[in-house]
């Protein structure tokens, strides 16, 4: 299999990139002409001895700024663990590097602007979550690796990606297009990961948890719901469980996903915004498109959508079940269940009730499984495709209980548990597996919607505490303001990484320079004032009680007024994005 190099040093010429590859008996160096920005292999010979030299873990790729293009490279990375003998990094540093010497040929308001684009790819870089190996192909479950071709194993790791879960596939452009050059660039996913030695019964596997975030829809919580005119899906994510036991190895993968038709909830200074449902879109087209691509990847879906079936979320539940039937496919299985009416009053316990409910379906889709000579046992035939409103909190809890009936049956087919032992009973791997898939829970969430996930006390100790519902409210209340005052920079963020959105190369006006009306800024104020003077009046009583009444009840109700009209003109007064375009927005 093609790899990429490991070990990089940078060296930099006032002209000059040279990115030297320093794995063993390697030659290639990779320079990048800061002038004409064009890309060339050349060798160790051509460094000039006068180059400034640094050591580097990576190349992330190059991006088109308003000052001109910039190199991005890995600057510090972390062993994650080994899979398959296959060592698996994070990158944890990054460094944005320009290839002009100075900004001294932009307008003022032009290097403004390059700054707040330098920060929007700082907020991206500085998400947790990006992952990488040099030799394994990260992008791909064991099932789809173990299905190739030998054409496919011969690919470069560029090449061979699954380009929904490839990061910086914007990013590595230009390396992409000179296939001489593929070994410089490495294919980064985003989510989680997790590896785990383990030991049950004096035995020990190791035991793994790989969260791939699809970059096709990507972005924030309340900006990027349901699906694009393509099929991809908002918030989608694949999770792969993966155990390895001499020589064995066993997988089970699941999906989670926005619901898959035309809807949106708009940020409006309101704790929960209405979703609305699109009524101008042909949901069918879309709707057909992602399950006909899901069907190809995966096999049989079921669907498992666990929003309210009471007040707002209802609509969404009848619509999802109405194009389900629609579509008229005996490969689409619908399940609907009231997540929060079924486990109301703290009874966790009930959620048995759908693991037992879908018990059937898992034991036909199965999972994936190599014994220890080489030989497939086992194909995983279906996926359960979970969603709820953010496919965040309560999707993370059904897919964690979903995951371990898989691993029950895998681990007695290993010959790890015993016959009649539960996963449950094992006090010390409990203890490791809980703690993982809340970690998931956490990482999914805060790439997601900006904090950690709810509900992770029960994915933890098994059971609902009030400590959990007090984080919950903790959580909840950071989300609110990320949601309304920090999330339409995180969004245009993500598509300036992901070159949903490209910086021009003329030197025009960028969308950053919309202003905001007088609204913005005039109310608040108003509101503000009025408050306080509610409040000072309320200290410094007047001459008598009337008087004091009378200036309470005028600035009381100045600042009401002023929150009501606030309130109405919600969407005007949220952070929202300024890069995306006007069919992104629909």
């Amino acid at each position: 299999m093609a790899t990429a190099y490991e070990r990089y040093n940078l060296h930099t010429t006032p002209e000059k990139f040279f990115i030297e590859a320093c794995d063993e008996g390697a030659d290639a160096v990779l320079a990048i002409d800061r002038v004409s920005n064009e890309m060339t292999l050349t060798g160790k010979k051509d460094v000039p001895p006068s180059a400034v030299t640094r050591p580097i873990c990576g190349i992330m790729g190059t991006i088109r700024l308003v000052a001109g293009m910039y190199l991005i490279v890995i600057t510090r990375k972390r062993n994650v663990g080994s899979l398959l003998g296959h060592a698996v990094w994070k990158a944890v540093d990054f460094d944005v590097i320009s290839y002009k010497k100075t900004v001294l040929h932009l307008s003022e308001i032009q290097s403004q602007e390059n700054k707040t684009f330098l920060s929007m790819l700082n907020n991206v870089l500085t998400t947790d979550g990006f992952y990488f190996c040099t030799d394994f192909d990260l992008t791909h479950t064991l099932q789809r690796l173990a299905n190739t071709s030998p054409d496919f194993q011969e690919m470069s790791l560029l090449e061979r990606a699954d380009q929904r879960f490839v990061w910086n596939g914007n990013l590595l452009r230009e390396l992409a297009a000179q296939p001489e050059l593929h070994k410089f660039a490495l294919p980064v996913v985003h989510g989680f990961i997790v590896m785990k030695p383990c030991r049950i019964n004096g035995k020990i596997f190791e035991w793994i948890l790989i969260s791939r975030r699809s970059c096709f829809r990507a972005g924030v919580r309340y900006y990027v719901r349901g699906i694009d005119s393509e099929g991809h899906a908002a918030n989608f994510v694949e999770t792969e469980q993966i155990v390895l036991y001499e020589g064995a190895k066993a997988s089970f993968v699941q999906t989670r996903g926005s619901m898959p038709f035309y809807w949106s909830q708009r940020p409006n200074l309101k704790y929960k915004p209405k979703p609305i449902i699109s009524k101008t879109t042909n949901h069918m087209d879309g709707f057909q498109r992602h399950f006909d691509s899901q069907l190809l990847i995966y096999g049989k879906q079921s669907i498992l959508n666990l929003v309210n079936q009471k007040g707002s979320e209802k609509p969404l539940e009848q619509a999802f079940a109405k194009m389900v039937s629609g579509m008229n496919n005996g490969m689409l299985n619908y399940i609907a269940f009231d997540f929060h009416k079924e486990c109301s009053h703290m009874r966790w316990d009930r959620l048995q009730i759908l693991v037992d409910s879908v018990a059937e379906t898992q034991d036909e889709y199965s999972y994936f499984m190599v014994n220890s000579e080489e030989k497939t046992v086992a194909q995983q035939r279906g996926v359960f495709r979970s969603n709820c409103m953010d496919c965040l909190d309560r999707t993370n809890v059904i897919q964690s209980l979903l995951a371990r009936r898989s691993l029950q049956s895998q681990l007695q087919r290993m010959g790890v548990l015993n016959v009649g032992q539960r996963i449950e009973e094992q006090a010390e791997f409990e203890k490791i597996y809980k703690n993982a898939w809340a970690d998931n829970a956490n990482a999914c969430a805060v790439q997601y919607a900006g904090t950690g996930a709810l509900k992770t006390d029960f994915t933890r100790t098994g059971k609902r505490t009030r400590w959990g519902l007090l984080m919950d409210g903790w959580n909840s209340m950071i989300r609110y303001y990320k949601n309304n005052f920090s999330d339409g920079f995180r969004q245009d963020s993500i598509d300036l990484f992901l070159g949903n959105f490209a910086v021009d190369e003329s030197d025009g006006p960028t969308p950053l320079r919309v202003q905001k009306d007088w609204k913005f800024l005039t109310l608040p104020i108003i509101m503000l004032v009025a408050f306080s003077m509610c409040i000072v009046c309320l200290l410094m009583a007047g001459d008598t009680w009337t008087e004091t009444l009378a200036y309470v009840m005028f600035w009381g109700a100045a600042s009401a007024i002023t929150a009501t009209i606030i309130l109405f003109n919600g969407q005007d007064f949220v952070d929202a994005p300024k890069l995306v375009h006007k069919e992104k927005m629909d």
